[in-house]
């Protein structure tokens, strides 16, 4: 596929939509009409059917233009952990202050094999200028690459765009595009979050569910309610109680109810 072009200005969403189905034409050739009601007149326009971004299904690769570098996402995650969390617009208050959070746990997320990227929907010429300001304001260090999608290409690719931004597309181009997706070394979903525009994002949060689901595929078990690292786990329902005695030792398996076991590792 090719490599996503810069645009030094905001494009209409019949643009964008138009533009976004002629470089996805090789990931999905089928395509539906969808028409769009703008605020300012009607238009239409043929968008591709996205992939279906459940959890399990391998993630759509694409390339871009980074902060650091032209990449192309899956060489890029390689055989680690990626997380990929998305930006509406360069200078925005709430994510500013997410990625100064993220910065500042860039060895945390490095201790479990976890790769970083932002993506927010500008061009790359302004990203460094915020990257400026979000070390400034949260005394950090941003190293990660920010992928630069002025023209929403993998915003759309990844389904990011709400639907009162599509309906309202006519009076704005900047979408609230602000989700996260962590996803394993053979490039699987294991999680997707989207979050309003007005609610900032919980980094402890995303970092929890990483120790969750690494614990959990290299361990076989479950984790609990706000379940941190140290705390019991959950025997998983496909292993019997004796057999869990015999993985996790006799004594280490408590039985609250026939289908909820708990154990320490």
């Amino acid at each position: 596929m090719a490599s996503f072009l810069r645009s030094s200005a905001p494009r209409s969403i019949a643009q964008q939509a138009s533009r976004f189905a002629a470089v996805q034409q090789p990931l999905a050739a089928r395509t539906r009409a969808a028409p769009f009601l703008f605020r300012r007149g009607l238009a239409s326009a043929s968008v591709p059917e996205q992939p279906r971004l459940r959890l399990g299904s391998v993630a759509p690769n694409f390339k871009a233009s980074t902060t650091q570098g032209d990449i192309d996402f899956h060489q890029w995650i390689a055989d680690s952990w990626a997380i990929l969390f998305s930006h509406p617009a360069d200078f925005t208050p709430v994510c500013t202050t997410e990625l100064g959070a993220f910065a500042k746990l860039k060895d945390e997320f490095e201790k479990r094999g976890v790769k970083m990227i932002g993506l927010s929907a500008n061009d790359i010429g302004s990203h460094g200028k915020w990257i400026e300001d979000i070390n400034e304001i949260s005394n950090t260090n941003l190293s990660f690459p920010i992928i630069g999608d002025a023209d929403r290409n993998v915003a759309f690719l990844y389904d990011m765009i709400t639907q009162d931004d599509l309906e309202n597309a006519g009076r704005a181009t900047a979408f609230t595009i602000r989700s996260v997706f962590i996803i394993d070394p053979s490039k699987k979903i294991r999680l997707t979050m989207m979050y309003p525009a007005s609610t900032g994002r919980n980094s402890a949060e995303v970092l929890r569910v990483i120790d969750s689901l690494q614990t959990g595929d290299q361990k076989g078990v479950t984790t609990p309610i706000d379940w941190q690292v140290g705390d019991d786990v959950i025997v998983p329902p496909t292993v019997s109680t004796e057999d869990a005695k015999k993985k996790f030792g006799k004594d280490n398996v408590r039985e609250v109810k026939p289908y909820l076991r708990y154990t320490t590792i």
